[in-house]
Parts: C-alpha cells; sequence; structure tokens
C-alpha cells in the first residue's frame, strides 16, 4: 500500500472511513461499480484497459469491480465477450490487476452469466422463456449442466484470484442467469433447482459455497444481490430477505444490491430517477445481514453518497457512470472539492446506449473517458490566442479544454449567461442533473482563467481587428421557421420560447415529433419544471411497492397519467413516433407521452394556421382541422453560422472552426458536439 496523503474533508467522514475484512482493505466506501465498455474489442486492448483503470485507481476509488466476466462460454454476453476458459487471453486481466498496483485501490473481477440475455443462438436459462429484450429463444440448462455451471463459477474464482484480483463478485441481479433462477417467472423447473423458494435459491447459495471452499478463506466474496427485481412474478421482499440471509450463511463478505430486471417497465438509472431513490429496498436487506451491504444506482455525488451512509441504508456505494464522468471523484471528495466534481448526468448517451450500439463506451460530459490513450493533455507548442463565439455546450467545453493547455481564450457570449441550450433543456422536468452540468463547465471557465464576455454580440470586424490567432464558432442554433401561412402569430411559439415561461393555452398543437417535442410534452403535462425528481411522485407513477414486500416489489401502475392540457403532436413521417430517441431511455419517453394520452398523427402535412385552427392534410389528402389555443413549433434547427461567411470576406487569412449545432443542427446532440469541442481543443 501507498502512503497517499490521507487528509480528510470532514463533510464525509463515513464515505471517507477506511473497511477491512478478509484480505480486503479498502481506503473508502466508494466503489466503481461493474460496466461493460467494449474496451477489449478495440485495437490495443490491453494498453486501454490498463490506462482506463489506471485513471481511476489515482483517483483513489476504493474499489474497483471489473464489468462481467463469464464462468464459461454459455454465459458470454455477446459472440466476443470475453469469459474465463482454459484458453482465455488472460494478458487483460494482468493488465487491470497491474493497473492499481502500488496505488491503495483494490479490484474485484465480476463473474457474470448472461442467461437468456446472451446476444446468440443456443443461449441458455433455467428454462426456454424467451428474454422480452432479446430475439434469441434460450435452452434449458439440464440438472448436470447447472452443476457444471456452479463448478466453472469455482473455478474461475480461483483464476481471478490466482491472476491478483482482491475479490470476487457473484452477479445475481438484473435478470441474468441466477437472478433468472431466484424468480418464479422464468424458473419453472421441476429438479432440485426449481420448484418452491428453496429449490429456486439452491444455484445462488451452492455457486457461493463452491466458490468459498475453491479459493478458502482469505479471499473475499462480493454477492450482487437483487434487492428489486421489478418485475411481474419478480421475488416478494421476504424472500429477499431470506435469500440475502442464506448468502451471508453460504460465504459471501459483502452484499451489493442490484436493482430491476433489464427488461423492466421501470426506469432504474436515467435522469428522472430520483438520486439514491432505490435506498428505501437496500434499507431492508441492511437490516436483515450481519455483513457489510453496498447501496447502488443514482449515487452521483459525496453529499448524496455520505447521507446513505450516515443514516445506517449501506455500509459502501456503488458509482459506475459517475466515475467514466469523473475518474477523480474520490479524490476530489477527499480533498473537500465537491463542487469539481464532473458530475454524471444520467443521460445514458455515450455509455449504456454505446453498448447496445455495439461501440465503446464512453460519457457525454468527459468524452476522455475509455479514450486514455488517445485524448492526452498536453501543453500547446504554440500558445495562441483563440476567439469562441458562443458560450454553449460546444464553447465552455473547447474554451476551457484549450486554456488548460496554454492557449489564452476570449469566449463571447450575446445572451447574459453561459449555457446556451443546456440553460433550456434544465428546464425540462427530470432534466435538472444539467444544473450539475453547468455547474462544472462554468467553475471549468473561471479555474482556466477563460476570458467570458457575456451580453457581448462579437461581430466579423471585431473578431478581425481583435488580434486573435485563431477563431472557434460554437454560435449554436435557432429553432427551424416552417415556411406557413400564419406561423407568425402571436399565439404560435417556438420551443424555445416556451421553455423561457412564454404563457401556453389549454388547447396545445405541437408541429414536429422530434426529441424536443417529447421534450415540450413534459414540460406541459409532467411534473414542475426545474423540480429535481421526488421518490412518492416517481414510485406512484411506475407502480413501485416502496414497502418492497410485494412481489418483484411493484404495486398496480397507473394505466393514464393525469394530463393539466389537452396536446396533439403532429408528425410529417409515416414512421413510428419517437423511433429516433436515444436506445436506452427513449421507451421511457414514448410510454409517458402515451400515459398522457397525447395522440401523434403520422404523415400530417401542416395547410396553414388561422382564426379557425390549424389546417392540414393526412396522407389520403383529406383536409382536417385542430382548434388550439397554442401552435408549439418543434420543426427542428438549423445552424447559426453567419459569422463564418462574414469572417471569411472580412479576415480571409484568419482560420475559423465551427462545432456544435453550428456545424450540424440535425439534433440538438449535446454529446456530439462536446466531443468535437474537445477533440479541437487538443488539435489546435
Amino acid at each position: 500500500m501507498t502512503n497517499t496523503p490521507q487528509t480528510s474533508h470532514t463533510s464525509y467522514p463515513r464515505l471517507l472511513s477506511p473497511l477491512a475484512l478478509r484480505n480486503l482493505t479498502l481506503r473508502n466506501r466508494m466503489v466503481m461499480g461493474a460496466m461493460h465498455t467494449r474496451l477489449e474489442s478495440m485495437d490495443r486492448p490491453v494498453e486501454r484497459i490498463k490506462a482506463f483503470y489506471r485513471a481511476r485507481a489515482e483517483g483513489e476509488i476504493g474499489l474497483i469491480i471489473t464489468g462481467g466476466i463469464s464462468p464459461n462460454r454459455a454465459g458470454r454476453m455477446e459472440d466476443d465477450a470475453p469469459a474465463m476458459t482454459a484458453d482465455a487471453d488472460l494478458d487483460w486481466h494482468r493488465a487491470i490487476v497491474d493497473a492499481v498496483r502500488g496505488t491503495d485501490t483494490q479490484v474485484c473481477m465480476q463473474l457474470l452469466h448472461a442467461g437468456r440475455y446472451a446476444k446468440f443462438e443456443g443461449c441458455v436459462g433455467p428454462g426456454t422463456l424467451r428474454a422480452r429484450i432479446n430475439k434469441y429463444t434460450p435452452r434449458a440448462l439440464s440438472t448436470q449442466e447447472v452443476r457444471d455451471t456452479i463448478a466453472d463459477y469455482a473455478r474461475a474464482a480461483v483464476m481471478a484470484r490466482d491472476l491478483g484480483y482482491h475479490a470476487v463478485e457473484i452477479m445475481g441481479s438484473e435478470g441474468y442467469l441466477i437472478n433468472e433462477f431466484t424468480a418464479p417467472c422464468t424458473n419453472d423447473r421441476s429438479d432440485a433447482f426449481g420448484g418452491d423458494f428453496e429449490g429456486r435459491i439452491r444455484f445462488p447459495i451452492e455457486i457461493i459455497q463452491a466458490v468459498r471452499q475453491a479459493v478458502g478463506p482469505d479471499f473475499a466474496i462480493i454477492y450482487r444481490i437483487s434487492a428489486l427485481d421489478l418485475v411481474e412474478g419478480g421475488m416478494t421482499g421476504d424472500e429477499t430477505l431470506e435469500l440475502a440471509r442464506r448468502v451471508v450463511t453460504a460465504g459471501a463478505d459483502i452484499l451489493n444490491t442490484g436493482i430491476g430486471w433489464h427488461e423492466s417497465d421501470v426506469p432504474t438509472v436515467s435522469h428522472n430517477v430520483p438520486r439514491a431513490g432505490w435506498a428505501y429496498a437496500v434499507r431492508r436487506i441492511k437490516a436483515a445481514v450481519t455483513i457489510p451491504v453496498m447501496a447502488s444506482n443514482r449515487i452521483n455525488e459525496p453529499a448524496v453518497a455520505e447521507s446513505i451512509l450516515a443514516s445506517g441504508q449501506a455500509d459502501l456505494v456503488s458509482m459506475a457512470r459517475p466515475l467514466l464522468a469523473d475518474p477523480d471523484f474520490a479524490r476530489k471528495t477527499r480533498q473537500g472539492q465537491a463542487q469539481r466534481i464532473n458530475t454524471c448526468i444520467a443521460c445514458n448517451q455515450a455509455c449504456l446506449d454505446n453498448i447496445f450500439k455495439h461501440k465503446t463506451a464512453t460519457c457525454l460530459v468527459n468524452p476522455r473517458a475509455g479514450r486514455e490513450l488517445d485524448w492526452v493533455t498536453h501543453p500547446a507548442s504554440l500558445p495562441k490566442r483563440i476567439a469562441v463565439v458562443g458560450a454553449g455546450a460546444a464553447g465552455m467545453n473547447f474554451a476551457f479544454n484549450a486554456a488548460e493547455r496554454g492557449h489564452r481564450v476570449t469566449l463571447f457570449e450575446a445572451g447574459s449567461e453561459p449555457g446556451g441550450q443546456l440553460c433550456l433543456a434544465r428546464n425540462v422536468p427530470g432534466k435538472t442533473e444539467f444544473d450539475e452540468m453547468l455547474r462544472y463547465f462554468r467553475g471549468r471557465l473561471t479555474e482556466e482563467k477563460v476570458n467570458l464576455r457575456l451580453n457581448c454580440a462579437v461581430t466579423a470586424e471585431h473578431l478581425a481587428s481583435g488580434n486573435f490567432d485563431e477563431v472557434v464558432l460554437a454560435t449554436g442554433v435557432r429553432p427551424r421557421q416552417p415556411d406557413l401561412p400564419g406561423v407568425h402569430r402571436s399565439d404560435v411559439l417556438r420551443y424555445d420560447q416556451v421553455l423561457s415561461g412564454a404563457p401556453v393555452g389549454e388547447r396545445v398543437v405541437i408541429i414536429g415529433a422530434g426529441a424536443i417535442a417529447y421534450d415540450m410534452v413534459e414540460f406541459l403535462l409532467g411534473d414542475a419544471p426545474h423540480t429535481p425528481p421526488a421518490l412518492a411522485d416517481f414510485a406512484m407513477e411506475y407502480g413501485l411497492d416502496i414497502s418492497a414486500q410485494s412481489a418483484g416489489g411493484r404495486s398496480p401502475r397507473p394505466e393514464r397519467l393525469a394530463a393539466r392540457r389537452q396536446v396533439t403532436v403532429l408528425q410529417r413521417s409515416e414512421r413510428r413516433p419517437g423511433a429516433s430517441l436515444a436506445v436506452t431511455t427513449g421507451w421511457i419517453r414514448r410510454d409517458k407521452v402515451l400515459r398522457f394520452g397525447v395522440p401523434i398523427l403520422t404523415g400530417v402535412t401542416t395547410q396553414r394556421i388561422d382564426d379557425a385552427g390549424l389546417h392540414y392534410t393526412t396522407l389520403d389528402g383529406k383536409l382536417a382541422t385542430l382548434p388550439f389555443d397554442t401552435v408549439i413549433l418543434c420543426a427542428g434547427q438549423e445552424p447559426v453560422r453567419e459569422l463564418e461567411a462574414q469572417l471569411h470576406r472580412t479576415a480571409p487569412g484568419l482560420p475559423v472552426h465551427v462545432i456544435g449545432g453550428a456545424d450540424n443542427a440535425a439534433e440538438l446532440d449535446a454529446r456530439r458536439a462536446i466531443e468535437q469541442a474537445s477533440r479541437l481543443a487538443l488539435a489546435i
């Protein structure tokens, strides 16, 4: 162990306290939870994996849990996913262990059998019921194959120990194989591993027992238990507590808590889930056992983590995506610099969405995540005077990254505050996490001494005469104004006007059905703008049993949500509404619009707007009219880049770069804008 200074901030005494058990000595109670990164599928995988985990270890996280490694080939998530088999490539495992060497961080291998979630022909499960989220139907494991799988877990755990891992975590939640055995809805077996409660929990208990016997008494075992299945026919609260007690008796040292199956109709990690929203279920498990319990899901700041520990709801906190957003989360916590943490905003856009698209995980607010080898910040060989026009996500990100390298950056913003479209997005219910992004970006501007000029609508002449070496245009987008008779009426508003507080009537027609239109429905019909999600409201909306005692932790879910207005959405195309929404959060938004009872008319061509209403034609050429109090335009955006042509005329030799929405206004894509800005800042 190194002699890293251990001065800690008094605001987080429990979070920063050490924990020792078996062979584990954790410097603090913060754990980097397991997540799939797909780094092993990139070029130079061993180097990339080592750099990724090394950055988190140097950031002082107490324990790192790897992404799931299958104990055998049948349990792989995908054909090219790793498994602990006799012919496995162990070089990148050695790289992970080597990544934490010389630090006070310890590392744990997660053993995960995907079961019926595996994305290939021939996947297996306790039975033959196909998962709703998988096109492949599983083959039921025979009794002998179940016993062979138990032996595979034990063998894989020994391999992990011998490779130098400090612990193993047995993944028993989120609807993977072990969880499929424990839940009545997926276990219809009639052998010793099915039937009643005793039969259903036999598989995990025998796995833990076999692993303990194989690794010996001096090696830590973590079991990730499903605190809430959140599916019909899941385990009851009493069954979950009894399983927790049996897991302890079988030999586990720490209980980690998982929330919800991947096929559940309840969001578990997106931004509309309250922070620490699942602590009520973790608390029950903590009260039932004598070993440390770990809380997880939607814990993204030190104060939230400390409150969970201080209230006795858990002993450790698991944070996966927050360590993508900021690998130095734990160190900044120890130093009392929580305001400098680049907070995870639970958007899923660059992490989980990328994984579902078979891409490598990274992070919207920190595009360096997973690219540590490629995105190395180094001082500029020739510091330059750079003007940046527009202080939205792209402009701010470029400005502080370029200034960090030694460039002298002046950031011009026509408005009264930096933030651009982020200042509007934060007003959508459930998107208050954008406040954290704004806080961090604005703080970095100050840290890096960027010259921020607000209320300054800069001209090409000003830039040309300002002695700048280069200009970066991050001037963003403007809402597209359709060429439509009546569009300039006072009762026709742009989406930015509505999000900025313009009054809206009771009968609303929205033109356009993209992501902004879904935001607008949420803004008009959902919770109060800019109010953090409340647990009671969230539980009522999604049918959660806060006592956590019912099967799956569910209660009746309302089929309809109360709507404060009458809203109709018009979509020009014929495709399925919401098809362009993000992979892992789009279903949440489509479901909400459906339950609000909002009709989305597809294949519609708007003709004109007048006192009689909004006139449109349908696919079959029929003319129809919708009466309204307010029409809201969500018909796309167009880039604001007039300065580019003006600069080329005024200062033809001045290098000009266009980034963010000004470069591509097809969607309001903060992920692309921030990544593009960061790349440019490293290149100049």
